[in-house]
Order: C-alpha cells, then sequence, then structure tokens
C-alpha cells in the first residue's frame, strides 16, 4: 500500500499547481473579456454585455427557444445594427441583406453549420461551407426539383392533402350522421394536422413512401424528434465548442438523445429507398439523387451524402411548411375579413375541388398568396439569423466594413417586423402585398416589402425546395377553404401570445413559435363546417 505521509510536499505541491492553473485561467478569461470590450473589430458597436463577451449569451437564448426574438428585442434597444456575439453582428436593414445572402457576397457560411452532420462525411447542401462543395450539391439536387420533377410528384402532393382536408371535417363522436351534416367538426390542432401532412408529403416525395402520419399514429414521435434534432442544432451552432468537448451529451442529454434518433431514423429511410434504387417508375427525390451527375465533375452523390441528404429533406421539407401553413390557418381564423375575402376569392375562382392544383388559374388567386406570403412574414418558420463569415478582403455593408473573420446576418423575424419596411408589423394585413389593394399600398410599397422579405433566404443559398413549398401551401389552403367554413375554437388560447408572457410573447393575436432552427408550434384549435355546395367525395 503506498504510504502518502511519506510524501509530505505531495498535497503541496498538487495545491500550488491547482491555485496557479486557476489563477491562470482567470487572468485569461478577464484579459479576454477586456480585449473584447476594448480593442476587438466590434468593440464600438453596442449590444449585450454578455453578448460581447461570451458565445454563451446565444447558448441561453438558444436553449429557451426565444432567439429569434431576443435578435428583435436588441434591435429595438441599440437600433439596426448590433453585437449579437464576440465576434458576431446583426444587421437589421434590406440592403443588408442583399449585400450578405446575395451572389457574389464576399462570404461563407460560418462555422455555425459545422455542428450539422452527425459524421464527417455527411455534409449535406444545407450544411456544407464551402463554396466549392455546394454548388457541387446543389448542381446535383436541382435535377430532383426541376420543373419536369415537379409536375410527375405533383400526383402524390395532391393525394395527402386529400387525405388531409377529409380528416379536418371529422365530426364529434355523439353525433348520428344525419344529424352531422351541417354540424361543425370536432377542434383540430393545426399544428399537429399541418405536420402530419407536410411529413406524410415528404416521405413521398423522399423516399416514395408516405410516412402515414395522416392516418396513423406510429409515426408521430418522429415528428418531436425532428424538433430536438433542429433545436440541437441550433444550440451547437450558436457555440461548436459545446460539440468539440463533447459537452453536448452532458448538458443538453435529453436534445441530444433524441437528435441521434431522428438521425437514426433518416438514415433508416435514406437506406431503405437505396436498396430500392432506380429501378422504379416512381420518380421521387432518390430517383433524381441517384440518377444526378453533376455536368462539371461527373460525380453523383455517395451513401454518406445521400444519407445526409436525407436528413435535410425530411427537415427543411416538413417542418417549415407545416410551419407556414399552420400560421396561416391561426391568422385566418382571428381575421375574419380577411378569411372572408380570401374563401370568396377561392371559390369564385373554382368550381370544383379537383380544379385546385398547380396552374397558372391557382396562381392568379393574388389573395392567396398574399395570405401565404403575410403568414410567413409575422411567423417565419426560420426566424433566426443565418450566419455568414465574412472572407478575405472583408465587406462593406451598410458603409461599414466588416474585416476577415467576422460574423454577419440579418435575422428574419426582426427584418419580417421592422416598420420601416412593413407599417404595423404586428397587423395581419395580405392587402400590404397587393399594389392598389388598398391606398397606402402603391407599387412602391410593395416593391419595399419584397426587398426585405426572407423567409427562405435569398441568394445562392435560397431553399432550393421554394417552388414546391408554395405549391403545397397554396394547394392546401385553397382546397380546405373550398370545402369548409372554419372558426377558432371558442376559449382556446393555444399559440397565442399572453399578456403576463415574456417581452415578445405577449401579442394574443401573433402565433407564438419556439426557435429551433426552424420552428416548434402548438395550435391553433380550429373547427370546420363542410361548405354549402362543396363536397368530400
Amino acid at each position: 500500500m503506498l504510504n502518502l505521509s511519506s510524501y509530505p510536499g505531495l498535497f503541496g505541491n498538487v495545491a500550488f499547481f491547482a491555485v496557479l492553473a486557476s489563477t491562470s485561467l482567470s487572468i485569461y478569461f478577464i484579459l479576454l473579456a477586456l480585449y473584447r470590450v476594448t480593442f476587438h473589430p466590434l468593440a464600438k458597436y453596442p449590444g449585450p454585455f454578455l453578448a460581447k463577451i461570451t458565445d454563451w449569451y446565444s447558448v441561453y437564448h438558444a436553449w429557451k427557444g426565444e432567439r429569434h426574438l431576443e435578435f428583435y428585442r436588441c434591435h429595438e434597444v441599440y437600433g439596426p445594427v448590433f453585437r449579437f456575439g464576440p465576434n458576431g453582428l446583426s444587421i437589421n436593414s434590406n440592403t443588408a441583406l442583399k449585400t450578405i445572402y446575395g451572389h457574389k457576397s464576399n462570404v461563407k457560411k460560418s462555422q455555425f453549420y459545422s455542428v450539422f452532420p452527425p459524421t464527417k462525411e455527411t455534409f449535406n447542401t444545407h450544411s456544407s461551407i464551402d463554396k466549392t462543395s455546394h454548388a457541387r450539391k446543389r448542381r446535383v439536387l436541382s435535377h430532383a426539383f426541376s420543373d419536369s420533377a415537379i409536375r410527375t410528384m405533383e400526383r402524390y402532393i395532391l393525394g395527402n392533402v386529400r387525405t388531409f382536408t377529409k380528416a379536418l371535417g371529422k365530426k364529434p363522436l355523439s353525433h348520428s350522421k344525419s344529424k352531422a351534416d351541417g354540424e361543425w367538426s370536432v377542434a383540430q390542432n393545426m399544428a399537429n394536422w399541418c405536420n402530419y401532412l407536410t411529413f406524410d408529403v415528404m416521405g413521398d416525395l423522399c423516399f416514395g413512401k408516405a410516412f402515414e402520419m395522416l392516418e396513423k399514429p406510429e409515426n408521430h414521435h418522429v415528428i418531436d424528434l425532428l424538433g430536438s434534432a433542429a433545436h440541437m442544432h441550433l444550440i451547437l451552432g450558436t457555440n461548436p465548442m459545446i460539440k468539440s468537448l463533447g459537452l453536448n451529451k452532458v448538458l443538453f442529454s435529453k436534445i441530444y438523445a433524441r437528435r441521434m434518433e431522428y438521425m437514426a431514423f433518416a438514415k433508416q429511410q435514406a437506406g431503405e429507398r437505396t436498396k430500392i434504387g432506380t429501378d422504379t417508375d416512381r420518380k421521387d427525390f432518390f430517383y433524381y439523387l441517384l440518377n444526378a451527375k453533376d455536368p462539371e465533375t461527373g460525380k453523383g452523390f455517395s451513401t454518406p451524402e445521400l444519407w445526409g441528404e436525407a436528413n435535410l429533406l425530411i427537415i427543411a421539407g416538413s417542418d417549415t411548411t407545416s410551419t407556414a401553413l399552420a400560421a396561416a390557418f391561426f391568422y385566418l381564423v382571428r381575421n375574419l375579413t380577411q378569411l372572408k375575402k380570401l374563401s370568396n376569392e377561392i371559390r369564385a375562382t373554382f368550381s370544383d375541388v379537383e380544379e385546385i392544383q398547380q396552374s397558372s388559374t391557382l396562381n392568379g388567386c393574388t389573395y392567396l398568396r398574399a395570405v401565404v406570403d403575410e403568414a410567413m412574414r409575422m411567423s417565419p418558420p426560420v426566424g433566426g439569423i443565418l450566419p455568414r463569415e465574412v472572407l478575405a478582403g472583408g465587406i462593406d455593408i451598410d458603409g461599414m466594413h466588416m474585416p476577415e473573420g467576422i460574423i454577419v446576418g440579418t435575422p428574419h423575424y426582426a427584418i419580417h417586423h421592422n416598420p420601416e419596411y412593413f407599417p404595423q408589423p404586428f397587423d395581419f394585413i395580405p392587402e400590404r402585398w397587393i399594389v392598389d389593394s388598398e391606398p397606402q399600398f402603391d407599387k412602391n410599397s410593395v416593391a419595399l416589402a419584397q426587398s426585405a422579405f426572407c423567409p427562405f433566404s435569398i441568394g445562392p443559398r435560397g431553399c432550393i425546395g421554394k417552388g414546391i413549398a408554395y405549391i403545397e401551401l397554396m394547394t392546401s389552403l385553397a382546397r380546405v377553404l373550398f370545402l369548409y367554413d372554419m372558426r377558432k375554437v371558442v376559449g382556446m388560447t393555444v399559440g397565442e401570445g399572453c399578456p403576463d408572457g415574456e417581452e415578445g410573447r405577449r401579442r394574443p393575436e401573433e402565433y407564438q413559435l419556439k426557435d429551433s432552427f426552424t420552428s416548434m408550434k402548438d395550435g391553433p384549435y380550429v373547427e370546420f363546417r363542410e361548405h354549402q355546395g362543396s363536397s368530400l367525395a
């Protein structure tokens, strides 16, 4: 047995070095904090004190799910430019939006995106930081999102929308068939139903099979797994060191575990679809991904890349679209004038529900498009900031020179509620998107609004699935309003802001989202009644 008493100086030496180490670390962090608030290139810009010295400030708000609100609150306090991190600047202007995210901008995706892939081999179109790599992946993926590919897949969208609309009209069990005619449906949680719809659509479009969420509950848990995966990405992205040190497994163990479950689910779906290969008549996304070759390099996607794209497509194609659709329902049942105006447009344009599909007629429903856009403006599915790192040579933004290495961005929720571009920013006004719809909305005001509108981001990194999203949103909403009258459930406030809530969550007429990079949501609860003259048959 070791006799510690024979080493009288051991503990003294250990204690000495422990004190020395802790003192050195303390001095280092103090000096680092002093540098960041005095000599750092961003020292002159205002912002919360903690945000200036540590990224843990952003981690906290990301964990709470209200980082999008914090950006808005800070812009209200500090003006159009504020420092959201030791090395990050948020700029709330339409000119900054174009400069940062537009074509040929001298920036790249920041290290925020380095935490997304589960392994080094599975960078996808979204998480690829290298511009050359991203361009290759996007060229390959573009085959799956071409106009001809979308046309061949529209019937799968419509099949799921039919199931969706039938489910919404479910009558209370206490009503007989004869008595139920003309009665209102059971209260429907539209966050759930919109999730089920968009997940089933993406299952069909990606993997050649719906997840059957609209009809069966077995896979409903995947929605929560996806939310946790996105939330983990956001937390880690705000401070990538958390992942590097493995702290996510300790500090956020529940979210981490659910994220890994989602990754396994996405990998399983990709694996099953890859086994089928291209020997199928059903030209889903994977058909094009497995066939497509980059015209410049002759390369397609490797197996790990296919897994990575599956992970992306499920999240990007379902969670964001479902949030936009649920938001549209939320605002319509609380703004009856707009609900009536949209219902009249749909019912005057179409004589049969099956006429409602992708066409020039549907695209000509200007108020429908305005409602969708206004819902996404009010409650953007991705409400936070998409950070970009300045490259060598720097970049000039709104008269400010940003040197290499600085992180910049324009937060979606904040700019969507900037009164300079959107007067009465917290009012649901679809007319703001239509020239001459009201005296105050002319060509210039609409153009100004469009210049600050970015629910799908803009530029070369903008959402490649934007076209499909609009088809799904407009077709779903139009078919529901053709078939049904709808109303808010009396006494159900789920999804609303509360006067006693934190700053940013006090408006009852605003759909409340939890920022998880994409968005988590609940409600609204809506009742439906078959519209006289329509038919669900």
